[in-house]
């Protein structure tokens, strides 16, 4: 599958008075419509990697390419265009009065009709769940909420490309869960790629490559099984998954199960075979 991200040998640091680097040499790809999530300790270089490829940030060194097209200071504001970031707190997103205000306000500046911007606002909203909010003021929704009107704002503005900056990291499972499952059904309706930041293992589960980052560099790329089924998850940022902690319990009350990391459904199965 053709890449819709490339970047290559990639340098920043936010001083040049600084003897190290926070993003030093990376280099990797998005394939278009995958799902990827980049993993690793605070400071690691997460969220300094997502703000180079939208243009947020400019890079000391290195090459960005979106869709074919190479980021530079000329045609940044074409590339944002490809892309919307949602990012930790929800309170920080909102500038209308209300929830549809909120989810207008990017369609203003794009020259569309009144009625194309209502049937896009309508639409997204109807797509997190939030249609029946419309009218709602942002202040009276809760974070998990106020983060899916977030993402309708994004989705309104039919970017190719969804970045979620920890943006699951100030809700409660609940809202997590939700949110999740919010962004599975844009990816698939909309066949947009996404690229999360989280230390949350859910997320990470419904992603199909991990990227992993430590001191400014990629640490290792590999697929969700194979991220969970090491013995280091806390030497990264991330907690054992609840299903390897079951296994290991009952491992250690004799249960023959297999060493390799299951999900919480292949565990299931296998506790049915026990019985």
């Amino acid at each position: 599958m053709k890449s819709i991200i490339d970047v290559k040998n990639l340098s920043f640091r936010y001083k040049e008075s600084q003897e190290y680097y926070d993003v030093k040499g990376i280099t990797f790809h998005v394939k278009r419509g995958e799902w990827l999530s980049i993993v690793g300790h605070n400071g690691s270089g997460k969220s300094t990697t997502v703000r180079l490829i939208d243009g947020l940030l400019e890079a000391e060194s290195g090459e960005i390419v979106i869709d074919g097209q190479r980021l530079t200071e000329e045609n940044v504001w074409n590339i944002r265009r490809q892309i919307g970031m949602v990012f930790q707190n929800p309170d920080n997103q909102f500038v209308g009065a209300t929830v549809e205000d909120d989810v207008a306000f990017g369609l203003e500046n794009q020259g569309l009709s009144r009625q194309e911007m209502k049937k896009r606002v309508e639409e997204a909203l109807d797509l997190v769940g939030m249609l029946d909010f419309k009218k709602r003021e942002p202040a009276r929704l809760s974070g998990g909420q106020k983060q899916r009107v977030a993402i309708a704002g994004v989705v309104a503005l039919r970017p190719a490309i969804l970045i979620l900056d920890e943006a699951t990291s100030m809700l409660d499972p609940e809202g997590r869960r939700e949110l999740i499952e919010t962004v599975k059904g844009i990816r698939k309706d909309y066949d947009m790629t996404v690229i999360s930041i989280t230390h949350d293992l859910e997320e990470v589960a419904m992603s199909d490559r991990v990227l992993v980052m430590k001191k400014g560099e990629i640490e290792s790329t590999s697929s969700p099984r194979e991220l969970f089924s090491r013995n280091d998850l806390d030497q990264i940022g991330l907690d054992d998954p609840f299903s390897n902690q079951l296994k290991y319990s009952l491992s250690q009350n004799g249960y023959d199960l297999p060493e390799n990391y299951l999900t919480e459904s292949e565990l299931e199965d296998k506790l049915w075979e026990l019985l």
